[in-house]
């Protein structure tokens, strides 16, 4: 017999979007999918659910009975759009214009995760696991294995198929070859502490020059921008006159080559 949650797969209805159309959170959609009738949901959320899926009350087994074809698809979509509105903060906070409406759906969808995850987090982990996104998604133009890693993880969980590349499919595939390998070492207890421990420090060794440098680098055009400043006769760099420093210290950066 197939279950709701099966049903909600063929839609391609997430979790996500069926938590914010009935107004709970991820966890409890969780919770109400693994009862085994539609009758134990509380009666509102009960209500809603058989508007989504145009089932009347009542009915027995309807949801084995439902046939998915295209025109069902498309009105349960209407309806489930309809139902989610995205909330007034979120209009306050984001400008959706020149998103068309797969990107809106998905940022709707990111941003009420992320709220949730945030709200449940007792122990301060879920805010550095967001803050690290956060770091990631910064970065993610100048470093393209940060894409291959998303890309890994969704096929890993379920969520995307395994052949599907979306980025340099050779590089990809390299990628996650060497990681799946790495992973399988981690998971199965073949990478101690004690044995890569030498390897951990290589890493942060590199790191810390890399940050060295960045930093030597940021003086050194600091003291560049001082000079620039001094030449062309003033004290600080604003709209007015940024092209012209910018060019004097471009200027000054040739001199020394």
């Amino acid at each position: 017999m197939r279950t709701l949650s099966e049903l909600f797969q063929e839609l391609g209805i997430s979790k996500v979007r069926l938590a914010k159309y009935l107004g709970v959170s991820r966890q409890m959609v969780y919770n109400y999918l693994e009862l085994d009738d539609i009758n134990k949901w509380p009666k509102e959320k009960k209500l809603l659910l058989l508007k989504l899926l145009d089932i009347e009350e009542g009915t027995d087994d309807a949801v084995s009975g439902i046939k998915v074809t295209t025109d069902y698809l498309m009105a349960v979509e209407s309806r489930l759009n309809q139902g989610v509105k995205l909330s007034s903060d979120l209009d306050t906070h984001f400008d959706f214009k020149g998103l068309n409406k797969e990107n809106q759906v998905l940022l709707s969808d990111i941003t009420y995760l992320l709220k949730e995850k945030l709200s449940e987090d007792s122990n301060g982990e879920n805010y550095y696991a967001i803050l690290y996104l956060y770091h990631m998604l910064q970065s993610i133009d100048n470093v393209p294995e940060i894409k291959y890693i998303f890309g890994y993880m969704s096929k890993t969980t379920g969520f995307t198929n395994p052949e599907e590349f979306k980025f340099q499919e050779d590089k990809q595939f390299i990628f996650e070859g060497i990681l799946y390998s790495a992973l399988t070492l981690y998971n199965n207890g073949g990478a101690s502490k004690s044995r890569i421990s030498e390897s951990h420090k290589r890493f942060v060794k590199e790191i810390e020059q890399k940050n060295e440098e960045k930093l030597s680098r940021t003086q050194q055009l600091n003291t560049i921008k001082i000079q620039a400043l001094k030449e062309l006769g003033y004290t600080t760099m604003n709209e007015s006159n940024a092209a012209e420093v910018l060019e004097k210290i471009a200027d000054i950066e040739s001199r020394k080559i």
